[in-house]
């Protein structure tokens, strides 16, 4: 009976010819398999690189053709502005069109529109939004860099003469004021991004029907389709308040510097023939007998005659302003007039140069007061007929965008801060 244990013995060795040939069939099949996995990785490397390249020629080529199309959708919407510019918004090529002055003015306010529209939240602008702003703005407001003016200037001649020559000149007003008021908006868009991150915030009206009955309590007297402002239960921290005064005071300087900006360029632009037309004989007609006394007194007082009158509704603040600016005119106009002669008043006094002229300054006392106390008041007659019939560009067109950017964001805080005066009524739950 055979050994088991012979089963699990080693073969035995084979001899040396045999062995020789198993050794080369091994070893040729080994570099075999490893040729084979050569070319194996090398075609898997080209397929790679040839995926990789392919991948990226197409990213290139979407991204290519996603600025081709971005570019072109700008041009088109340049096009179209411009466009409007040149034909004084009458599309139709014909002679309705108004004038370039009035078609740039326009547009600004058009696109002031669609962009602050509804800014009535305290958080950093979409940044969309703020690109579409500067971009457009951009383009409406190059106009202004090729208005010119003709200066006279000296030119030397090739045989030393000296002859005098009218040479272009860009406008010095708009290259003065256009830059500083586009300063100040750029500080408008960096006090909303001071709230980036804030204690407070905000629901619409598509809140709870609980927080909708206590939202609409709090906005009967007010704009009740403005969002709620809401705050933490203990109110906002001392230092959230600071903020928000800071920057409500710094967006009043930024306001008045651009009132003083506007003043200064509608005080320079031409009264239109239709408002002087329109005008009354004098200015005790214009101002009526109650403030026409006033000013004549001698105990004459800006604040004394103002808090005589009713100026509770923007209305009576508009009126007294027109009636005011009226009157300046109207004086301004008999003081130029070098043939007028002293008139007698129905007073019985005689009213000459010299009273015309402390008349005048008393009501532009009186005026710059009112523009103070009511910087929100909306333009005079007179100066909507500068803007209506001026045809030379000015850079009052830029200046009701940050007005009415800066009144907007001065009314938000201001609401928040009244919103967080009392927290046991104010605060949210």
């Amino acid at each position: 009976m055979p050994d088991s244990s012979a089963k699990s013995s080693p073969l035995p060795s084979l001899g040396w010819p045999l062995a020789g040939k198993a050794q080369r069939s091994h070893s040729k099949s080994g570099r075999s398999a490893m040729r084979v996995h050569s070319m194996e990785k090398h075609r898997n490397e080209s397929m790679e690189r040839h995926r990789n390249e392919s991948m990226g020629r197409h990213r290139n080529e979407s991204m290519e053709k996603h600025r081709n199309e971005h570019h072109l959708s700008d041009m088109e919407l340049m096009k179209e502005r411009f466009s409007k510019l040149l034909l004084g918004e009458d599309m139709s090529g014909g002679s309705k069109g108004v004038s370039s002055a009035l078609a740039l003015s326009n547009a600004i306010t058009n696109l002031s529109a669609a962009i602050f529209g509804d800014l009535w939240r305290l958080e950093p602008m979409a940044p969309e939004r703020k690109t579409m702003w500067r971009k457009e703005t951009d383009w409406l407001l190059s106009v202004t860099d090729y208005i010119v003016e003709l200066v006279p200037s000296r030119q030397c001649l090739v045989d030393g003469t000296q002859m005098e020559i009218m040479v272009t000149k860009a406008r010095s007003d708009l290259q003065m004021n256009i830059p500083a008021l586009r300063k100040l908006d750029a500080m408008l868009l960096e006090v909303l991004e001071k709230f980036r991150e804030t204690e407070f915030w905000y629901e619409d009206r598509s809140m709870s029907d609980s927080s909708k009955e206590r939202g609409n309590q709090q906005r009967k007297d007010h704009k009740w389709w403005l969002p709620t402002p809401k705050i933490p239960r203990g109110g906002l921290s001392d230092s959230t308040r600071k903020l928000l005064l800071n920057q409500r005071d710094s967006l009043k300087q930024i306001l008045k510097a651009a009132m003083a900006i506007n003043a200064q360029v509608l005080s320079e632009m031409e009264i239109p023939e239709v408002y002087l037309e329109s005008l009354p004989k004098n200015g005790r007609a214009s101002l009526g007998d109650t403030i026409y006394r006033h000013i004549t007194s001698d105990q004459f007082s800006p604040e004394a005659l103002l808090s005589s009158l009713d100026l509770s509704s923007e209305q009576n603040i508009l009126d007294l302003k027109n009636r005011v600016e009226a009157s300046i005119v109207i004086w301004k106009r008999k003081m130029s007039n070098k043939e007028s002669k002293p008139s007698i008043s129905s007073w019985g006094s005689t009213v000459t140069h010299e009273r015309r002229e402390v008349l005048g300054e008393r009501a532009e006392t009186l005026l710059l007061l009112l523009k103070q106390r009511y910087p929100g008041i909306p333009q005079t007659i007179l100066d909507m007929n500068k803007i209506q019939y001026n045809k030379v560009i000015a850079p009052t067109i830029f200046f009701f965008v940050i007005q009415y950017f800066a009144l907007v964001l001065i009314y938000d805080i201001s609401w928040m801060l009244l919103w967080c005066s009392d927290c046991t009524v104010f605060c949210s739950f």
